[in-house]
This record gives structure tokens, C-alpha cells and sequence, in this order.
């Protein structure tokens, strides 16, 4: 297995882990994206393959074995100064997790990581975050941060037994589709 920059020509596989990692809100949103005749994960492998922007291929590494994408990361140093004046511009169920990140300030993200359904069990998201914090200690920071669903019991016990402690927390907007409820969870690991 390896570990590398993602590539525009992942973008396909892109899109089904960030709706993966994001529990279903990416495809949700984006079928209100969609262009006439575009499917909502059709959209989302075009927002993956775009040079810029958060969710872009540059921002994603993954991790490769036989040319095949088993899983990937999204994680960036955090603003250090994090301002939610225009929350009100973001969609209600996006709302708790824009709040949630403002509260770790300055901290390593991990935006979004994810394993293929048949690949999970191998240690890859251990790989993948080991990777992230790495890479945050080479650029001078020191505490990783994260965002997970309470009722996610597998992801909140990786996350825990990999020394992230829970700090702040607000209640999960239901959509169609929802896959947990409960609470966002903000947890954070000094490195």
C-alpha cells in the first residue's frame, strides 16, 4: 500500500469516500447542485476534479495498492483565526460542523477520510491519519482535530483509541437519508 496525491483521474472514487466520510450530506447536497440530466454523484466527481476548492483532488492523498484507491484523507492546517460571519450562507445540516471547526483554531483538519467498504479492517484510516499527523508535526502544528457522528461507534472508537478526546459537541440536522443522529462530536489530539 501507498500513500500518495490524489489525481484527477480519482475523482470518481473521490466523491463515493467523501460521501463516505461525510455521511451522506455530499450527495444530499449535491443533488440540489446538479446540473439537468447530472446525477448527484456525477456532480460530485466534477467537484472533485476541479483544480480548486475544498473538496479538489490537490487536497486529497489516498491510499493506493494495484492502481486500485482503497482510501483517502482530506486534512489542511485549520486558519488561526476561524470566522463564522457567514454562516447563515451554508445549508442548515452544515451549519453544527462549521461551528464545531471554528472551535479548533489553528489545529491540523481532517475534513474527511474514508476506506472502501471492502477494504475497512486492513488499517488503512490508521495509516491514512498517522500520514495526516506527520505531516502536520513537519509544518509546525501541534493538535489534530476532527468531526464525527456520536452513533458512528466504529469511526468515535478508531478515533479514541488513537488518542482524539472529544471537546465540544452540537445535535446532528437530520436530512433524508441521515445515517446517524445524535450529536457532531469536535475531538482533537495534542501531537
Amino acid at each position: 500500500m501507498e500513500i500518495k496525491n490524489a489525481t484527477k483521474e480519482n475523482a470518481s472514487d473521490l466523491a463515493h469516500l467523501i460521501n463516505l466520510a461525510g455521511e451522506g450530506i455530499p450527495e444530499y447536497l449535491w443533488s440540489s447542485m446538479a446540473e439537468e440530466g447530472q446525477g448527484p454523484m456525477d456532480h460530485g466527481e466534477m467537484r472533485a476534479s476541479r483544480e480548486e476548492g475544498g473538496f479538489s483532488y490537490r487536497n486529497a492523498r489516498v491510499c493506493v495498492e494495484d492502481a486500485h484507491v482503497q482510501g483517502m484523507i482530506i486534512s489542511y492546517k485549520q486558519p488561526d483565526i476561524y470566522s463564522t460571519d457567514d454562516i447563515d450562507d451554508y445549508p442548515d445540516i452544515v451549519k453544527p460542523l462549521i461551528l464545531l471547526e471554528s472551535k479548533a483554531p489553528g489545529s491540523w483538519y481532517i475534513n474527511a477520510i474514508a476506506t472502501f467498504e471492502r477494504y475497512q479492517g486492513a488499517g488503512i484510516a490508521r495509516m491514512l491519519l498517522k500520514e495526516a499527523e506527520e505531516r502536520a508535526q513537519a509544518e509546525g502544528v501541534s493538535e489534530m482535530s476532527l468531526i464525527v457522528a456520536s452513533e458512528n461507534r466504529r469511526a468515535k472508537g478508531l478515533y479514541e483509541y488513537l488518542g482524539y478526546q472529544p471537546v465540544s459537541s452540537l445535535p446532528v440536522v437530520t436530512y433524508p437519508g441521515c445515517l446517524h443522529g445524535g450529536e457532531w462530536l469536535l475531538m482533537t489530539k495534542k501531537l
